[in-house]
């Protein structure tokens, strides 16, 4: 699944371990989730997408989720 996570990181210049601490996961998943490597589970990605003052959707892009169904 695609994210914006690299993107608003960037943005707010926070790294991934800062992040991973703030939403309460380690730097190894949210750098799995930022490479497509793993689908984050709802409660983590509302937590990631509260994080960044966002709705889950203009977080992440479930749009191929949507078309494999």
């Amino acid at each position: 699944m695609k994210t914006r996570i690299r993107e608003l990181r960037a943005a707010q210049r926070i790294s991934q371990e800062e992040l991973a601490r703030a939403v309460g996961t380690t730097r190894q998943t949210i750098t799995s989730i930022e490479t497509e490597k793993y689908t984050a589970s709802l409660p983590l990605a509302y937590r990631i997408a509260h994080y960044f003052g966002l709705k889950i959707e203009d977080v992440f892009d479930l749009t191929d989720e949507e078309d494999a169904e």
